[in-house]
């Protein structure tokens, strides 16, 4: 790999396919890695946005607040109230933060796995 490569274990385009792996499976992987990347970094982004808007106390009844937290409570609702305390910002930080956390690297490791197969 060169020095140039934003992540390790990411293979640039004009490099040739590996062995036994056509260019066009090579490039399906790529795209297919990059298409999880980005789903994960969206669910991770949402989640981050509604920790800072619910800390910086956003208008509730603003659409775009009630879009952030509806999609928020969506996409971390199998971690919902993990974590109890008494803190109601700690405890948002953390019930959305460990699936934007979770969603990162899952998502991130399931497309270097995707580029290096």
């Amino acid at each position: 790999m060169n020095s140039t490569d934003p992540v390790s274990g990411y293979q640039t385009y004009d490099q040739p396919p590996g062995p036994g792996r056509s260019a066009r499976n090579q490039v399906t992987a790529r795209r297919t890695a990059l298409v999880i990347c980005t789903i994960a970094d969206i669910a991770a982004g949402l989640l981050g946005l509604w920790i800072v808007l619910y800390l910086f106390d956003a208008n509730q009844a603003n659409s775009f607040v009630e879009f952030v937290h509806g999609a928020a409570d969506w996409l971390s609702g199998w971690a919902q109230d993990i974590f109890t305390m008494d803190t109601e910002g700690l405890r948002v930080v953390l019930n959305y933060g460990l699936p934007a956390v979770i969603y990162l690297l899952l998502g991130h490791g399931i497309a270097a796995r995707l580029n290096r197969a």
